[in-house]
């Protein structure tokens, strides 16, 4: 939900008030004590993002630098140790979310119904079916079997790109010449062959009735598999391994192969599973600190942190490992909006890598694995630019010689006699669905985990006892779920300048420092009764998405702004109270979104910005000499409430936290098919948390907060999410607050509005709970 931004000039505040929201206002009298001169002039919401951006380029290179802690060698050999290759391995499974235990396959089974007959087509050395094979709860891989008339000599998964059906490598569909078409060519040297159908970038299946999106399919199964641990990689990894299961009981050596998407399963199914014996990835390998750039279904929490590629592929050895610099499948963004689909996709483009960037990521894996296990990876490229067509005669050689067929790759031999077909639009939804309804399960049974996980084991019946355990839980909160940067490194070096004065109170506008390029920015109300000597509360008052500081602060009734806001901040001034109005950085659409992009490979979030600026501006308000540091309470709407969520439960300086426009049932409100408010079908992209769904819901967060006062403030009329749900979620809230014997400090307050501040219940709350008296704003 966006709130607006102000527009116009401020009534009984002024329109320079508003200039200086954007840094255009110049230095004026009365600095705040503690403060130089605030003189920068410029957009500084802009600057704030742009610093930011800045930052996390950094921090992906100093994670590319570290690396090496996660990987111990042995002092003698000087080789990785092997249990650290074990627990990287798992690791690494546990980020893609390939954690569902997988069904036995005992056998494939003949895809056919009364119109398509299971078997596809005849060679003089093999047959080719259309087969499925169980994964995990009602979840099938789908593909081709190409089996040979006599015995195999060797097993091979080949994995097409997202967009290639399997008929393209198998020659049953143009799309390949012949001799790059791997599937047929290992066939006919005896293999026996899988190649699984993959969930497409087209935009088909993406949505429910009523309710069509340009979402990739990947992207929409990305998104609601996200929140609950879960990804699409993880996904189709599994379904690769099962296949690999299935070929195990057969015996003979194994191997797998992929390009573009298939490469990257490929790629990470053997380095999982140590009964691969050979692997092929082309169109994929590269450097991977640019992933931001890709298309998002791409994206994997905490990948940069522990893994590049080179890290992946030392998982892989000793088994062989080839790799081939062939031309990338081309990906310029999501499908286009079109035919009543709303265009709310992420951006993210695949383009082919430069030579020497594969080679120097290649020679780095090399470097990491010593020479003796270096000599069984093989990089195949040509000098004159990438393979037009992945799977080249040399990398088909070497992959073959890696699984023990001894000389060159034949020439494709005896033509294909096509004798049927699949209905591939079918076989298409159905990969879709079956993901999706799997996800769905899990989004529904996420209350239970977290009932097992979170609830169950507190036994705490009093704030003494509650206050045992909460350490631990915000640590985790903050650490594995958000994800915590190290303490901002600078002096805040606090700068200011007044910017106005009313009646009743003085605005100021404060910049702080954080880290090199990352500051914190907002607007000071002081009141104008301030005694000497005196310390009075604060309450911190946060804007929504596309928000600003001045957003909160102008009683110009006739701006956007004040519907949403009210101007709470001036209002609650007048009543006596500081206030703080500081800019969160989620303003300029896809320049912010792309924070959130560049955070998440590194085990991060927007919000791990966001709490490291309100450790400063808490720092700072608590060196005011007109401040009782014991006193700061936040207050935010819409986005602002999500930071009502996630930072008071972690940062204890905020004596209580209240919540307007943004508590929710709120693992549904991101993840759920069947509500068409859910963030599934906005724009927001970056919303999605890595297994929140099984972690902390918005009744966990708030248990974070207790013992602490906490408030919901809720419109009917509000289409952030249904009364039904907030009250749902509140009560789970209302009864732990009773149980530790302090049902008084949880309240929730519901009003006939939108998605606004009301500011009645929650003014008498905040008058209550920050012991100031009543008085009128006026």
């Amino acid at each position: 939900m966006i709130c607006p931004i102000a527009r116009g000039a401020w009534s009984r505040i002024g329109v320079l008030a508003g200039w200086s929201a954007l840094g255009l206002f110049a230095q004026t009298d009365g600095a705040l004590p503690g403060t130089s001169a605030l003189v920068d002039s410029g957009d500084f919401s802009a600057r704030m993002v742009a610093g930011i951006d800045r930052f996390l380029d950094q921090q992906t290179e100093l994670a590319a630098r570290d690396r090496a802690v996660f990987w111990e060698r042995d002092p003698a050999s000087g080789e990785i140790r092997a249990q650290t290759i074990a627990r990287n391995r798992e690791r690494l499974r546990t980020i893609i979310g390939a954690v569902d235990r997988r069904e036995p396959v005992n056998v494939l089974e003949l895809a056919s119904d009364t119109s398509h007959a299971a078997r596809l087509a005849d060679h003089p050395a093999y047959e080719v079916f259309a087969v499925r094979w169980p994964v995990f709860d009602g979840v099938f891989g789908e593909g081709l079997l190409l089996q040979p008339k006599g015995t195999a000599v060797a097993n091979v998964v080949v994995v097409p790109d997202a967009d290639q059906p399997p008929e393209i490598l198998t020659g049953l569909a143009a799309g390949l010449p012949g001799s790059n078409q791997i599937a047929r060519r290992l066939a006919e040297r005896g293999c026996r062959v899988i190649v699984p159908t993959l969930v497409s970038r087209e935009a088909t299946w993406s949505g429910i009735p009523g309710k069509p999106t340009n979402l990739p399919h990947r992207e929409w199964i990305y998104r609601q598999a996200y929140e609950v641990g879960r990804h699409i990689v993880g996904y189709e990894v599994q379904k690769v391994l099962a296949a690999v299961d299935w070929l195990e009981r057969q015996g003979g050596p194994i191997g797998v192969a992929g390009y573009g998407e298939g490469g990257l399963l490929a790629f990470y199914a053997a380095a999982l599973d140590q009964r691969v014996q050979a692997t092929l990835v082309s169109g994929y390998f590269d450097a991977r600190e640019r992933l931001w750039r890709e298309p998002i279904y791409r994206n994997v929490v905490s990948l940069l942190r522990e893994f590049g590629d080179a890290e992946i592929a030392a998982l892989i050895a000793p088994r062989a490992f080839v790799v081939e610099h062939s031309v990338a499948p081309r990906v310029d963004g999501p499908p286009a909006p079109g035919g009543g689909r709303r265009n709310i996709a992420a951006p993210g483009r695949i383009a082919t890598p430069e030579l020497a960037s594969v080679r120097l990521e290649f020679e780095r894996a090399k470097s990491l694995l010593g020479e003796k296990l270096a000599a069984r990876c093989e990089f195949v490229a040509d000098a004159a630019g990438p393979w037009a067509n992945p799977f080249s005669e040399p990398a088909q050689r070497a992959f073959m010689a890696a699984l023990g067929l001894s000389g060159a790759s034949s020439a494709p031999s005896g033509d294909v006699s096509i004798l049927g077909a699949v209905e591939v639009a079918g076989r298409q939804r159905r990969a879709v669905k079956q993901l999706e309804n799997h996800t769905q399960h899990l989004v529904q049974r996420s209350e239970g985990r977290r009932l097992e996980t979170f609830w169950n084991p507190i036994k705490a019946a009093s704030v003494a006892e509650w206050e045992q355990p909460l350490p631990e839980l915000k640590r985790r909160f903050w650490e594995e779920v958000i994800g915590k940067f190290p303490v901002p490194t600078l002096p805040a070096n606090p700068r200011a300048r007044r910017v106005t004065a009313t009646e009743k109170f003085t605005s100021y506008e404060v910049v702080l420092d954080v880290w090199p390029g990352v500051f914190a920015w907002g607007l000071l109300q002081v009141p104008n009764d301030l005694r000497p000597g005196e310390r009075r509360p604060v309450v911190v008052c946060q804007h929504g998405l596309e928000g600003l500081p001045a957003d909160c602060v102008t009683q110009d009734a006739t701006t956007r702004a004040f519907q949403a806001y009210q101007g709470f901040a001036a209002t609650l001034a007048e009543r006596g109270f500081i206030t703080f109005a500081p800019h969160n950085p989620y303003r300029g659409q896809d320049a912010f979104r792309v924070l959130q992009r560049k955070a998440n490979p590194l085990g991060k979030s927007l919000f791990s910005i966001i709490l490291a600026q309100h450790e400063r501006i808490l720092d700072w308000l608590d060196e005011l000499p007109f401040v009782d540091a014991g006193r700061i309470a936040f207050y935010g709407l819409s986005y602002g409430g999500k930071t009502a969520m996630r930072v008071p439960a972690v940062l204890d300086r905020y004596c209580l936290s209240i919540c307007s426009g943004d508590f929710n049932e709120w693992v549904r409100k991101n993840a759920a098919t069947d509500y068409p408010g859910s963030y599934l079908f906005a724009p927001e992209y970056e919303i999605f948390e890595w297994d929140l769904g099984h972690t902390f819901n918005y009744a966990e967060m708030a248990a974070l907060i207790a013992p602490r006062p906490f408030m919901v403030e809720r419109g009917h009329r509000d289409g952030v999410g249904t009364d039904e749900w907030v009250a749902y979620e509140f009560a789970k809230v209302r009864r732990f607050y009773t149980r530790l014997g302090i049902a008084d400090r949880a309240e929730i307050e519901f009003f006939d509005g939108p998605h606004t501040i009301n500011g009645r219940g929650t003014f008498e709350f905040l008058h209550r709970h920050l012991r100031w008296p009543a008085r009128s704003a006026r």
